[in-house]
């Protein structure tokens, strides 16, 4: 347990009849950024919660620092935690709301000025310590509610869903100074978040959780390149992979007319036998333009819908009878009702098993 930052071991807990998190075991390192992602329910906060102390476990171990806190209160964990909502104090300044609790805890003052001064320098805060919370902007505030984490000077950060209450241009710059922080302090830190780009962009490694398991857990290139079950494959990308359902027979992927020699692809295990599998196929991953003639498969579809994105231009087809998404470039001449031909590379495909929808 001494190697890692943070155990949970075995970790179950019921509200009632209900699990909610079920014998659930995750390790994380000593300055590592962990993110826990998935849709509302899956079980994020709980465990969140759990790990902070804010919910009693049914079963199982929790481990900070090679110190078993089990049943510790939160206060004696050695955590900082932010929440979703500020939860600042109106009627102190930034100056009173970052150093109150370490007043009730009885630090020195001395030592609350050097703590306050630190973290007002580390999030650029410093203008505003003089200013009441109504005075100040939603990230503002998010910031300083960070900063009262940060004073207390712990080993182990968590974050419930921080930036959910911001518009999209505040979450995408406080996104980059999370990352900032964590690459300044190289402290332990845990993030709940139902967002993929905040968790692609921020974490070391994700744990993708639905109905109180983890999916998987990887570092986002694996999440994103190598699936290990559809579930995962669907949730992670914008838009979401494309699945065509058929079989699998000698390494030849069928449905219909549509037939995909697999050479090139990396299975999971030894090669499996033949039977029903699911081809999942990201649609930046569908060449189009020049670069078709090099695909080792190549279609020609009709192009059903045109969504121009900017720097980017997705383009909804049809492959197999199945509804199918392609990715092109922002500056792509396509119309409705025009023919399209587009190429698929298998090496970058994934395969699933129909029944387990497992990775093959």
């Amino acid at each position: 347990m001494t190697n890692h930052s943070v155990s949970v071991k075995d970790l179950t807990l019921n509200f009632g009849a209900v699990k909610v998190l079920k014998n659930l075991t995750l390790d994380i390192s000593e300055g590592e950024f962990i993110v826990l992602l998935g849709s509302s329910g899956c079980g994020k906060s709980t465990l969140l919660n759990c790990i902070a102390g804010l919910l009693d476990i049914s079963d199982g171990e929790i481990w900070i620092k090679g110190k078993n806190v089990t049943w510790a209160e939160p206060a004696d964990r050695g955590i900082g935690m932010v929440f979703q909502s500020y939860a600042l104090y109106p009627q102190m300044s930034v100056r009173g709301n970052l150093s109150f609790g370490l007043k009730t805890a009885g630090v020195p003052r001395a030592e609350i000025e050097k703590r306050v001064a630190r973290a007002s320098e580390v999030l650029q805060i410093e203008p505003l310590l003089d200013r009441k919370p109504s005075a100040l902007s939603g990230g503002q505030r998010q910031r300083v509610a960070i900063g009262r984490a940060l004073v207390r000077d712990v080993d182990v950060f968590l974050f419930d869903e921080p930036l959910s209450n911001l518009d999209a241009k505040l979450r995408a710059d406080l996104r980059v100074e999370i990352k900032r922080l964590h690459q300044q302090l190289n402290n332990t830190m845990i993030y709940v978040t139902h967002d993929q780009v905040e968790a692609m962009t921020l974490a070391d490694r994700i744990a993708i959780m639905k109905g109180g398991h983890i999916m998987q857990l990887g570092t986002p290139d694996e999440i994103y390149s190598r699936p290990q079950n559809r579930y995962v494959a669907d949730f992670i990308g914008s838009p979401s992979m494309n699945f065509i359902d058929g079989q699998l027979q000698d390494g030849v992927f069928a449905r219909g007319d549509l037939t995909i020699p697999m050479a090139g692809y990396n299975y999971a295990s030894p090669q499996p036998p033949g039977g029903p599998a699911t081809i999942g196929i990201r649609p930046e991953h569908v060449v189009t333009g020049e670069l078709v003639g090099n695909a080792p498969v190549q279609l020609d579809v009709t192009v059903d819908i045109v969504e121009p994105m900017g720097s980017d231009t997705l383009v909804w087809t049809e492959v197999a009878g199945e509804r199918f998404r392609v990715r092109m470039d922002g500056h792509a001449q396509v119309r409705h009702g025009e023919p399209l031909r587009i190429g698929i590379v298998p090496a970058r495909a994934s395969l699933f098993d129909a029944k387990s929808e497992l990775r093959l």
